[in-house]
């Protein structure tokens, strides 16, 4: 999820929501919430058998995403949805001023080619941000593709000449896309597109003739919504219309793994890499030869034979590979090795794994940029080839970096900065000068000074500490009388940094407070963190989240009515699984996208590549684990679930909404109480796109359901 200042709800300069609200609202949206009448979502007799186990999957019809019976019971959901959200006091007033926090120009990092700067930007409403070559030359804008949004560009790369330019297109978002070749010195496109590309980078040869691309076997001519996919291919694309693509690398002996190709900016070596799941992978380096001439076929030298750590190639420099590896090292390192040496016991350690996991890493102009974190913000570090700091970057504030980015042979850098208060600003470092600028700094409309975020730690229920980060007004009294949203993730390696949010400031400007807990399941503290929250140890990510909860309400910020909690994707998983196992903590619960049949995700999309990290139920071992968390499988008829609001979209890819329309269907069907339990389904949207319009109506009827359902603290 974007944006300073602005009108207050009520008439106390720092009044929030609940001075806002008439006193009979809380029991009239109760009124409202017991005549709720669902549509009627009948059950199957489907049982699946799980190693002598029988579970039931009533609504398995749900599945079937194309169904007739499928689309009437959405439309009829959205239908009650959409009546529900209508009567919310305060939710046109509080999509308003989330327009005006949103209505800002912020800029995207920037890249250079041919000596030309590009980057992307948005004037502050415009459904998809524009491509311009800078100062201000407009290259192409979405927004004339599709008028209302509905067609995503999202991956955009530019020739080294500056000549070509390949970008992306895909309806609702979603993963699977079209690629095409746009000529910048006429602005026409080629006539042929490159169709149904999923999970697939972009990378250009030095020559500026040709670029690679990732695809699964077959789908040249067409790509299932839902269906399974194996066999990931790279394959090479040529800017001349009659020459054909051709395949470059595959992996037919491990057919679910996904395999990526990468360019090195000089055009010397193509790095080439595979992974079964989303965290670690394996690493091969091929010699192009003559950038102005490269050789497709060279053959590829193993660098990393085995998927048991993170392998990321940083670049060549004295005829030896740099890559960021996690391999004996969880909180990652930075080694050199010898081209066409797979033995990785004779890699040369030149930057140390510390107590500060490394999150990124950058080789630029005979420098090593590092990015650690150092409980939970971001330190940016400067080493020359042989390991020897060489200063560091000092930043603005505490706060978080992201993307860095820059070509090996320039002299600068540029990089992302935010916090929870401070909106994403482009920052460019001149490695020459050692100075720091910012590049198009945004002016936002929400005026941070007001509030303030706090790092405090609390114990989980094993007795392991774990950050929090709270941020709310200044002088907020601990009397538990906040609204109060409680965001978390846990999961596949992501740390969840602090970065600015238009939806967040519209929720602090209603008198909210917003918290975020570093779960077990992200890299916080590194590959350590990560692990004690996957498979098995899955549980300690729900224990942390309940125990983050129960510190909230123990030091006086908020209590349980006045508590929602929110998640997407995975974070829908976790927010799914502990409003079941403590429904009593917690007065509202959004889960987004949320993977919730964990006996059957491994089914769909990319579900395969997710197994590293959750297990599957195709494994006895495993299988108890799961069924133990499945938010899907673990509702209970007759208990009183949270006020719920469940989000997904028709066209997500990646997360099937099948996933959602059963747990929905469960929830509503089991609620033991008159609380709200909806579903809100996005049409033309997916995992995780959807226009700015649209962003901003979803988050107003979030925030608005879920203040509605919070009980009001003492005026």
């Amino acid at each position: 999820m974007n944006g300073r200042r602005g009108r207050r709800t009520g008439t106390h300069p720092e009044a929030g929501f609940w001075y806002a609200v008439p006193m009979h609202t809380a029991s009239a949206l109760l009124l409202l919430s017991a005549a709720l009448a669902y549509p009627p979502a009948p059950r199957g007799t489907v049982v699946d058998g799980y190693f002598g186990r029988e579970v039931a999957d009533p609504y398995r019809w749900m599945e079937d995403l194309g169904s007739a019976e499928v689309k009437s019971w959405v439309e009829a959901e959205n239908a009650v949805t959409s009546g529900y959200l209508k009567e919310l006091p305060q939710r046109e007033a509080i999509r308003k001023r989330l327009t005006e926090l949103w209505n800002f120009p912020r800029t995207e990092v920037p890249v250079r080619a041919a000596g030309q700067l590009f980057y992307r930007r948005n004037a502050g409403l415009q459904k998809q941000s524009v491509l311009y070559r800078a100062p201000a030359a407009e290259v192409l804008d979405p927004n004339t593709l599709s008028p209302d949004g509905s067609v995503a560009m999202d991956q955009w790369k530019v020739s080294p000449d500056a000549h070509w330019l390949v970008y992306s297109t895909a309806p609702g978002g979603s993963d699977v896309r079209d690629l095409h070749l746009r000529d910048l010195r006429t602005g026409r496109d080629s006539a042929r597109a490159v169709p149904h590309v999923k999970f697939s980078s972009v990378s250009w040869t030095r020559d500026s003739k040709g670029f690679f691309y990732g695809r699964f076997k077959g789908t040249e001519g067409s790509a299932a919504f839902a269906a399974a996919n194996t066999f990931h291919q790279l394959w090479y694309h040529s800017t001349a219309e009659a020459v054909p693509d051709r395949l470059v690398f595959e992996r037919p002996q491990n057919p679910n793994d996904v395999v990526r190709g990468e360019a090195s900016d000089d055009g010397r070596w193509l790095f080439l890499a595979s992974a079964g799941g989303t965290t670690n992978n394996r690493l091969w380096i091929a010699d192009l030869g003559d950038p102005k001439h490269p050789r497709l076929d060279a053959s590829a030298q193993t660098v990393a034979a085995e998927e048991d750590a993170i392998h990321r190639p940083l670049g060549v420099a004295g005829g030896r590979l740099y890559l960021y590896t996690t391999y004996q090292a969880l909180n990652g390192r930075v080694v050199s090795a010898a081209i066409g040496d797979p033995d990785r016991t004779h890699w040369k350690t030149v930057i140390a794994e510390t107590r500060e996991p490394i999150s990124e890493a950058l080789l630029v102009r005979g420098r090593l940029v590092v990015m650690r974190l150092l409980d939970v913000q971001s330190r940016l570090q400067l080493f020359d080839l042989q390991g020897k700091p060489a200063g560091e970057v000092k930043l603005p504030e505490p706060g978080s970096v992201f993307n860095l980015r820059a070509k090996s042979g320039d002299r600068d850098f540029f990089f992302e900065f935010t916090s929870f208060l401070r909106p994403r600003t482009v920052y460019r470092y001149d490695l020459v000068r050692a100075t720091l600028e910012p590049f198009h700094p945004p002016t936002s409309p929400f005026d941070s000074a007001r509030y303030e975020t706090r790092q405090l730690f609390y114990r989980s229920k094993d007795g392991s500490r774990v950050p929090l980060f709270v941020t709310s007004r200044k002088g907020l009294a601990l009397d538990r009388s906040h609204p109060t949203l409680l965001y978390g993730y846990g999961g596949f390696d992501i740390p969840v940094q602090p970065a600015y949010s238009a939806s967040i400031a519209g929720w602090l400007e209603l008198g909210g407070v917003y918290a975020v807990a570093n779960l077990r399941g992200g890299s916080e503290y590194g590959e350590a963190w990560h692990r004690a929250g996957m498979r098995e140890k899955k549980q300690n990510v729900f224990d942390d989240f309940i125990a983050a909860a129960e510190f909230l309400q123990r030091e006086g910020y908020t209590s349980a009515e006045r508590l929602a909690i929110s998640g997407r994707s995975n974070g829908g998983l976790l927010i799914g699984a502990v409003t079941n196992q403590r429904p009593e903590l917690f007065g509202v619960a959004l889960p987004a996208v949320g993977v919730m049949d964990m006996l059957r995700y491994q089914k769909f999309t990319g579900g395969g590549l997710w197994v590293e990290e959750y297990g599957s139920s195709d494994d006895a071992a495993a299988l108890p684990a799961l069924l133990a968390y499945s938010p899907l499988h673990n509702l209970k008829p007759g208990v009183c679930y949270p006020a719920t609001l469940v989000t997904t979209a028709d066209r997500d890819d990646r997360v099937v909404p099948s996933h959602s329309f059963k747990y929905a269907a469960t929830l509503q069907a089991a609620q033991g109480c008159a609380r709200p339990t909806l579903i809100r389904v996005e049409t033309a949207g997916s995992h995780g796109y959807r226009p700015t319009d649209r962003i901003i109506a979803e988050v107003a009827d979030l925030w608005a359901f879920a203040l509605a359902n919070l009980q009001p603290g003492p005026r």
